[in-house]
């Protein structure tokens, strides 16, 4: 089931003495990932109230590594647009497309934003989508 309000989830697990402060900086990744980043001010206080300011570094890394750790409204804007995929048939295994398989398609198709892909050269206008160019 999904969770509709995940901080009231969270909250009593921060808030467990007996839980590790490891154990902690995971649950917070974990609603980090789950809400694709938050506020500013949220992330401050969950530090703050779980006392790890120490290891707060583990928490704010993560953006390093593309992960939207402090969510922006830039940051929403450069998130690239999924297709979707709910009609497709799938390997019985298979629960995810990556984002890269949308982006070739779309370049395929000759859909990419020449903003967002300065690099990828246009189709010439004589190009009528057979063979190599």
């Amino acid at each position: 089931q999904k969770v509709k309000d995940s901080m009231r989830v969270l909250l009593p697990v921060l808030l467990n003495k007996s839980h590790d402060s490891y154990d902690k900086i995971r649950a917070i990744l974990l609603y980090i990932f789950s809400t694709n980043g938050t506020t500013q001010e949220n992330l401050d206080k969950l530090i703050q109230n779980v006392q790890i300011e120490s290891d707060s570094d583990m928490i704010r890394n993560w953006k390093y590594l593309d992960v939207p750790v402090i969510s922006s409204f830039v940051a929403q804007q450069h998130k690239y647009a999924r297709r979707d995929r709910s009609k497709e048939e799938t390997f019985q295994l298979s629960r995810w497309t990556p984002v890269i398989k949308d982006v070739m398609e779309d370049a395929i198709e000759n859909r990419l934003d020449s903003k967002d892909w300065p690099y990828c050269s246009r189709f010439p206008p004589t190009w009528n989508g057979s063979g190599a160019v």
